[in-house]
């Protein structure tokens, strides 16, 4: 595929206890999440799964703080909308991007989905429709960026994703737990948030 290092697959042997559990805590964080929208933080608070620790030593090696989005079926959207515009507001114009990318460069990607294309791009262009690897390859396309992304995964903790047709313009960095994607910043380099008093 298109992705440098290892690629996930979810064994379809897995056993329905540790699938119970994988989910409960994927719901556990899309709440914990959903209130974080925008919040930046250097640490996760309670790193109560290895994964969440494995990220936790990934971010710190590298020198990186997530700005945590919200965990509303937008963050991968939402994340890159905080790398590019530095705002995650406007995850709706990046993803409607995106999704014009897909629509318009239907040979580059249809061979990695596994359902009809068209049904695919309709249903990626609603919002809350979770971003996948395919979402990521546009947007490293159409942005003409190489996207990092930092995992749990202690054999590959860093996925880059190039651009397949031109050279890198713009380098965008988020981390992803399994579940959720956020923004990332260099420690040293925290984005400010505006506050206005009244």
């Amino acid at each position: 595929m298109f992705i440098r290092g290892q690629s996930m697959m979810i064994n379809g042997t897995q056993d329905t206890a540790k699938e119970e559990n994988d989910h409960m805590i994927a719901v556990m964080l899309s709440q914990e999440y959903a209130k974080l929208d925008g919040t930046f933080v250097s640490y996760i608070s309670n790193p109560n799964t290895c994964y969440q620790s494995r990220l936790l030593e990934t971010l710190n090696t590298h020198g990186l703080c997530e700005v945590k989005v919200r965990g509303d079926g937008n963050c991968q959207f939402s994340a890159l909308s905080q790398q590019i515009y530095g705002s995650t507001k406007h995850h709706m114009r990046v993803r409607d991007k995106i999704m014009k990318h897909l629509r318009h460069q239907k040979q580059l990607y249809e061979s990695y989905v596994t359902t009809d294309y068209k049904i695919y791009c309709k249903r990626m262009k609603k919002c809350g429709e979770w971003g996948d690897h395919v979402t990521l390859q546009a947007a490293a396309d159409k942005y003409e960026a190489k996207i990092c992304v930092l995992t749990s995964s202690t054999n590959n903790p860093v996925i880059e994703i190039m651009p397949q047709q031109q050279t890198p313009k713009h380098e965008f960095w988020l981390s992803f737990s399994g579940v959720h994607y956020n923004s990332l910043h260099p420690v040293q380099h925290k984005p400010r948030r505006k506050f206005w008093l009244f």
